[in-house]
């Protein structure tokens, strides 16, 4: 009996300050107090390997951190997978983060060490003959300037060492241009799996909605491909192609704290790929991991706490 096939996320780690609730939006030169507060780890791959971690997977990771207080905390807390990471002279990334009552939410973002993370120390990171026969999932596209430069390279040679590409585009800072959506296409002939949300879903489709968006984007992908869109509170969405358009209802859970939730369905859906489960069950699976964890304080990542189906 084979194990798990191997896993893998580059891509973006940075400290969260998590405040709120405030309304949308305060008068200027006032103060505003806040009920709650949280410092914590983020950035999309480091909110994918905190779920990983927690459901007990074997995973590698490659990313990189400024030279400061908040860079020894990520890589201390990050440890063992941070000993291979690349340290910037730049400040490490800050995300302030105000939650809403209508559960949406603000984020103000430095620039800081994300952009310096460069396609040859990513290669260098990882042990791509042991990733081989596994998924690479690469996120906080559009916040990795150097390396999304490079990101033609980086897919070119994760398909030579047979290695997939689970692909989250995250939102271009500078929005959905033309050239940037004629980037992300060019992008999709080598990606095995596309993870999205549902704006940038109607954004790379042309405007289509969730249920018609995955037909569409598919022919552009390897045999195979899978596209996935996340709903949110309505759950999520998946079609390989030439099948059936299958729907994983989110259940009825009182909503904490959203931020890094499709995050978290991403290492969830991976979960149950890398067990070798079926399109339907890995849908269920990251729609259950998302839901817990959005629901629970302190998180939680499966029902179970132990990474159930």
């Amino acid at each position: 009996m084979t194990g798990p096939k191997p896993l893998a996320v580059v891509g973006n780690v940075n400290i969260d300050l998590i405040m709120g609730p405030v309304r949308p939006w305060p008068d200027p030169g006032t103060e505003t107090i806040v009920t709650h507060s949280d410092l914590r780890l983020g950035g999309a791959a480091g909110n994918a390997a905190l779920a990983w971690r927690a459901l007990e997977r074997d995973f590698q990771f490659a990313s990189n951190t400024g030279r400061d207080a908040f860079g020894t905390m990520l890589r201390q807390a990050f440890a063992p997978h941070s000993a291979a990471w690349s340290i910037t002279g730049s400040d490490t990334t800050l995300s302030v983060g105000l939650t809403h009552d209508d559960s949406e939410r603000t984020f103000f973002t430095t620039r800081g060490h994300l952009a310096d993370l460069t396609w040859p120390q990513v290669r260098a990171m990882l042990d791509w003959p042991r990733l081989a026969g596994g998924m690479l999932l690469v996120c906080g596209t559009f916040v990795s300037d150097a390396l999304v430069a490079d990101y033609d390279a980086l897919f070119d040679h994760a398909r030579g060492q047979g290695v997939c590409i689970a692909l989250d585009t995250g939102w271009p800072t500078g929005g959905w241009t033309a050239g940037t959506l004629a980037r992300v296409r060019g992008w999709l002939d080598r990606c095995d799996c596309l993870l999205l949300n549902e704006v940038e879903t109607r954004a790379l489709s042309g405007g289509l909605p969730p249920d018609q968006a995955p037909a569409a984007l598919l022919p552009l992908m390897p045999a195979g491909a899978v596209v996935v869109v996340k709903c949110g509170a309505a759950g999520a969405v998946a079609q390989s192609l030439g099948g059936p358009l299958l729907r994983a209802p989110a259940p009825a859970v009182t909503a904490r704290d959203t931020i890094g939730a499709g995050d978290i369905f991403n290492a969830g859906y991976l979960a149950g790929w890398s067990d070798g489960l079926d399109l339907a069950a890995c849908l269920r699976r990251g729609v259950a991991c998302a839901s817990t964890a959005v629901s629970t304080f302190p998180r939680r990542y499966a029902p179970d706490a132990g990474g159930g189906a």
